[in-house]
């Protein structure tokens, strides 16, 4: 504040206006349907000198200070105080406001000029802001010359918007934003406001009633139940750099990829987000996967959801921690050498009245047609990705994951449902896109955006696609157009459904019925290479009746606990990358309750049966070394070349073999017995170029609970050809188990 006293105007100007507020801008402010406060409230040149005005409910007083001067405003009733100076211009002032028991001095947030530029609002309006969450929110920063919030909402819809939060009481009549041209936007500047305060929106509606809502771009928010946004900012300094670095060397899906899927919240219930750090890095090493996914970080009221049903896509949940303590965690994997793979749910919305459901009063997030905006499903709204902001908030809101938090790939929930206007809908209860189909044309243009903005700035992050129908060319590159017309979705991976639904099916069968099966587990490899897959094992599989993975297995414990080595051995051989739920690694016979997460008891040395789970475990830990070490597992999973049938008829024998081939040609055979006996001298065909086979991995040997029925020796080919390969080999295959043989 400067010392020196304003310059007076000459005691001669004439005095033309009342400063006080007119009557109409009286009554706009008082019931919150103001769209420019600014221009009436704080400090105005006008005929006579400079116009002092200020709105501030339940004080006493209110007094412009500037320099050596102070002058006490007239109190024009109902919070409006006003006075008029003779002075030449505006000079730099603070107010001095007196409440019942209490004074404060403090800056006037009407005396500052918008904080958003022309760009910025230019590209919100185009729906081309990728960086949304810079401009949009609450922000602490210096504007002006003086520390305090920048808040700033799309609101197009309302008559109004004010600010409310834990520095007003929660009263917003004092804290009117104003609308910034036609964008929609709604700005206020507050002086004084930092980091740890709460705040919501107050919007007056078209129809003008109010409500109270949640900041749509809250980068923090209140532990649930609690829904208040929260102003914050991030000191976190990364250590991943090396990390980042390393990451784009080689595409996903030609490199290895072992996901284990992790539930946060329920891994270790009660653990934070920097207590995990200590602990998920170390076990999901130890077991050689390459990445965990995180079932969904971003806020959401109701756990029992699992994060499916998101109200705060901006922010990290605030059970386990801040949005620092969220990058503490994601920073401690990537310096494991882990990546980190989030879900992401653009589909849907819940219904909370505090959250993004008719925003401001009438629907803006979702799609106007009610029938277009209610998801039959889950009781939710899904988003209208035909309007440009809406894209815009998704589209940002993907990249905001991946630079502010270092995520090196986004799992997109349900994107079935977004792709399908008749998705769960009776006939009559959709209307047909503009060419007559059935395709969500919007949703389509959005998903293309999306990837191809992600891996444009982005470099090394992945999208996955969790996807269950035949849709043509998921993860094709959106300019090349398939057979159906579209170009592709552009997506890195797509989840196999398919593979999971026939595989699991047949293993849920009597070995004695699986020959009438066999084919369940051959189909996949008919489409295998129609798009670029992972074969997912997860939470959806092992809930709501539908029996944890072992328990799915037919038979006594021992056939079990068999079926489930010999599956899993079948599945890290077979083209595609891999997912497992947590819990499924070490064997866990109860389904999954987020209540308490996975039954780690089991892994008790107390415990009897310990032995059982910890080898199931060990053969997980084997799976994913030997399967890294191997590029023949990984490096084409996409291109036919790396596949071949050795025997894919033996339905009899429950008997399938393949051979896998990495870029050099060098293979790696693998035959996985579906029946509880034990074959001598079983013939198969191999290639007539590899001089001896050594058992590399046995599903049934000894110290992961098996019979320890195995091939110790070098196995030397005969020159007999069988299953049309020039050579032959013969084994003895272990009951119930998957055997992986390398050129020795």
């Amino acid at each position: 504040m400067p010392d020196e006293t304003p310059q007076l105007a000459p005691p001669e100007a004439e005095i033309a206006v009342s400063p006080a507020v007119d009557a109409g801008d009286r009554e706009r402010l008082l019931h919150g349907t103001h769209h420019a406060p600014h221009s009436v409230l704080g400090a105005h040149p006008v005929p006579g000198g400079v116009a002092f005005r200020a709105f501030r409910p339940y004080a006493r007083a209110v007094t412009v200070v500037s320099g050596g001067m102070t002058v006490d405003l007239h109190d024009d009733g109902d919070g409006f105080f006003s006075g008029l100076l003779p002075l030449r211009e505006v000079p730099a002032y603070r107010l001095r406001v007196m409440y019942e028991g209490t004074e404060l001095e403090t800056e006037d947030a009407y005396r500052f000029l918008p904080t958003l530029g022309e760009l910025d609002l230019h590209l919100i309006g185009e729906g081309r802001h990728e960086q949304l969450w810079t401009v949009l929110g609450a922000h602490p920063m210096t504007h002006q010359g003086v520390d305090g919030t920048r808040f700033s909402v799309w609101a197009p819809n309302a008559q109004g918007v004010r600010v409310a939060g834990s520095f007003n009481f929660w009263d917003g009549a004092g804290f009117p934003m104003r609308s910034l041209g036609s964008s929609g936007v709604w700005e206020l500047f507050v002086p004084g406001i930092g980091e740890g305060e709460l705040y919501k929106f107050e919007i007056t509606r078209p129809d003008g009633s109010k409500t109270l809502r949640a900041d749509p771009m809250a980068r923090r928010t209140e532990v649930p139940p609690a829904t208040s946004s929260i102003v914050t900012s991030s000191r976190y300094e990364w250590g991943d750099a090396q990390w980042l670095e390393r990451r784009a060397e080689v595409p996903a899906h030609r490199a290895p990829l072992s996901v284990y899927e992790v539930h946060l919240p329920s891994w270790r219930p009660g653990l934070t987000y920097r207590q995990l750090a200590d602990q998920l890095p170390a076990y999901v090493k130890d077991l050689g996967f390459t990445h965990v996914e995180l079932m969904p970080v971003a806020e959401h009221p109701f756990g029992g959801s699992w994060g499916y049903q998101v109200t705060g896509f901006y922010a990290p949940t605030a059970r386990l921690g801040t949005p620092d303590d969220f990058k503490y965690l994601v920073d401690a994997l990537h310096r494991a050498g882990i990546g980190v793979i989030m879900d992401w749910v653009p589909a849907h919305f819940p219904r909370d009245e505090w959250a993004l459901a008719e925003f401001d009063g009438r629907p803006l997030y979702e799609h106007s047609d009610p029938l277009r905006a209610a998801h039959p499903d889950w009781g939710t709204l899904e988003f209208d990705f035909g309007r440009r902001e809406v894209r815009n908030f998704l589209v940002a809101n993907a990249l905001y994951w991946c630079e502010e938090f270092h995520i090196d790939g986004l799992r997109v929930d349900a994107v079935a449902s977004m792709l399908y206007l008749d998705y769960s809908r009776e006939p009559g209860e959709w209307t047909p896109n503009e060419h007559g189909g059935r395709e969500n044309l919007d949703a389509v243009a959005f998903l293309q955006e999306m990837n191809a903005t992600v891996y444009r700035r982005v470099p090394g992050v992945v999208t996955i696609a969790e996807e269950s129908t035949a849709w043509d060319g998921v993860t094709r590159a959106t300019h090349h157009r398939g057979p159906s017309g579209f170009g592709g979705l552009g997506f890195g991976l797509k989840w196999n459904m398919g593979w999971m639904h026939d595989s699991l099916e047949y293993m849920s069968h009597e070995p004695v019925h699986r020959k009438y099966h066999h084919g369940e587990m051959t189909f996949s490899m008919v489409y295998a290479y129609s798009e670029n897959y992972v074969l997912p094992i997860s939470h959806d599989e092992v809930v709501h009746g539908k029996r944890s993975l072992v328990s799915k297995m037919p038979g006594d414990w021992w056939r079990q606990r068999a079926d489930l080595r010999a599956y899993l051995g079948f599945m890290w051989a077979h083209p595609g990358k891999q997912l497992l739920f947590m819990g499924q690694e070490f064997a866990q016979g109860a389904e999954w309750s987020e209540a308490h997460g996975p039954d780690w008891w089991l892994l008790d040395p107390h415990y009897g049966a310990e032995a059982d789970h910890r080898g199931v475990r060990d053969l997980v830990r084997d799976l994913n070394t030997v399967y890294r070490a191997t590029p023949a597992l990984w490096q084409y999973d996409t291109e036919p070349a790396g596949f071949r049938w050795v025997t894919g008829d033996a339905a009899d024998d429950n008997v399938l073999a393949f051979l896998r081939y990495d870029a050099d040609g060098s293979p790696l055979l693998a035959v996985s017995h579906f029946a509880p006996v034990v074959r001598h001298d079983y013939r198969i065909g191999v290639p007539d170029d590899v001089p001896a086979w050594h058992e590399t991995l046995n599903t049934d040997v000894a110290r992961y609970g098996g019979s320890d029925v195995t091939n110790p020796d070098p196995v030397k080919p005969e020159p007999q050809g069988w299953h049309g390969l020039p050579a032959s080999i013969r084994l003895t295959l272990p009951p119930l188990a998957t055997v992986w043989l390398r050129p020795a």
